[in-house]
């Protein structure tokens, strides 16, 4: 009996314990690992595929991303596209959804520890919630995506044979859903920029995912807007302010585009500016060719890149939450107010603080991959890098059509932004949301602003 309780002492003593943050990370690097060397698998691809091009395909959809060195629906095979699809699907629900929801299939009941860990994860305030987040997460998944396989195996099968019409309808709807931008036609979607019910689905599935789960689960529980949570009212209605916004004025600036919206009837210019108004904030997909829109275009879509879409949801960016609360911080400091208050409810301090972390991490991400491909890339024009940059770290995957050109090394700055992006402002809200309190007072000191 002694024996045996030293054997469970020295079993525990010689266990790993990994945070949240870190088995986060080594679980999306798993998946590129594992994804790389499938891709590389002979009958995975047609032709050459050298490994910096398999990871970086593999890291593109593991981290939601989209960006590609090659012609997806033609340098793979099918089982290659059909791990791309699968990569996509777990960079989308996340690694540690898995982990979790194996861990509830063969328990039904998770410990302190594991309930700690999805708490911290998906960023639930209540233990007894965590596991319910985490079924919503996978079943809401299957739901839309579901719906929108319906929905373009019906319109692409006007197209394609049925088989083909449904594994595109499968293959778009995840990677529309989960914000993953991979096509598998060589031009994106341009060659359906005037198929409403293809190119309006896909930004339903896209709009949808990111706007975050908590908030779909919000909305199926409160049904009405006033019962709404305060985060789950911000959300929405700065997605609604933003996409309004954004559409109106990419339809102004590319109405008298000739390479772009200038040849298309009102209704196709329409919905044209609504895909590439919304398409911004993570999905990667584009109806028109990204690199042929004006330069005012252009910043505007790589600030909507920047800010991207919800939390916990399969957007990328800074986090649209994450962006309104710094904007109503500087309008409560212009108006002298002592407290930020959002639909009657105050907001903590330390959340702006937060906000001020994960935007201040991302912008220094951008700066220094920046700075690396002006290096690396000198015969590159400024604004293609700075659009690929952002595209990377933000997870978006909208490109100039750089990406198949540029250098190795670039290649690997790339992956290393994509890894990041996904990865950084999570990790820094996991750290923050573990307080260190000192018992040391300082005294306060007077800085000079401004």
């Amino acid at each position: 009996m002694k024996i045996h309780t030293t054997g469970l002492i020295n079993k525990k003593q010689n266990s790993i314990n990994l945070s949240p943050p870190s088995l986060l990370a080594l679980g999306f690097l798993s998946f590129i690992i594992i994804g790389t060397l499938l891709l590389k698998l002979p009958f995975a691809h047609h032709g050459e595929l050298p490994w910096i091009k398999a990871m970086f395909t593999a890291t593109s959809a593991v981290t939601i991303t989209g960006l590609s060195t090659v012609n997806v629906g033609d340098s793979f095979t099918l089982f290659g596209k059909i791990v791309i699809m699968v990569l996509i699907q777990c960079g989308g629900l996340g690694f540690m959804t898995f982990a979790i929801l194996a861990a509830l299939s063969l328990s039904p009941r998770l410990g302190l520890k594991q309930q700690i860990m999805a708490q911290e994860t998906i960023g639930q305030t209540s233990l007894s919630r965590a596991s319910f987040t985490v079924k919503g997460v996978f079943l809401y998944s299957l739901f839309f995506e579901s719906i929108g396989t319906i929905i373009l195996t019906i319109a692409w099968m006007q197209h394609y044979d049925f088989s083909h019409a449904f594994f595109y309808a499968v293959f778009y709807s995840v990677s529309a859903f989960n914000n993953g931008g991979f096509s598998l036609f060589p031009n994106s979607l341009m060659s359906f920029s005037d198929q409403y019910m293809v190119t309006f689905t896909i930004s339903i599935l896209y709009i949808i995912g990111g706007i975050g789960f908590v908030v779909l689960m919000d909305i199926k529980r409160s049904r009405r807007w006033g019962k709404l949570t305060p985060n789950s009212k911000l959300i929405l209605s700065t997605i609604a302010g933003l996409n309004l916004f954004a559409f109106i004025v990419i339809w102004i600036l590319e109405a008298s585009n000739p390479l772009t919206l200038a040849p298309m009837s009102f209704g196709d210019q329409a919905l044209n500016a609504w895909f590439h108004a919304t398409v911004p904030r993570s999905s990667g997909f584009n109806s028109v060719e990204v690199g042929d829109m004006s330069n005012a275009s252009t910043l505007l879509t790589m600030v909507l890149m920047f800010i991207g879409g919800g939390s916990l949801s399969t957007a990328g960016g800074i986090k649209v939450g994450t962006f309104i609360i710094m904007v109503l911080s500087v309008i409560t400091f212009l108006r002298r107010s002592d407290e930020l208050t959002i639909f009657r409810h105050a907001v903590p301090h330390h959340i702006t603080i937060k906000a001020l972390a994960v935007i201040s991490i991302t912008f220094m991400l951008i700066l220094l991959g920046f700075f690396a491909l002006l290096i690396l890339e000198p015969d590159k024009h400024f604004i293609d890098l700075l659009f690929e940059t952002i595209s990377a770290a933000c997870t978006v995957g909208l490109s100039r059509g750089i990406t198949e050109n540029l250098h190795p090394a670039s290649l690997f700055v790339l992956i290393l932004l994509m890894f990041a992006g996904r990865l950084g402002p999570l990790t820094l809200a996991y750290l923050i949301a573990t307080p260190k309190k000192s018992r040391v007072k300082h005294p306060a000191a007077e800085i000079q602003i401004g």
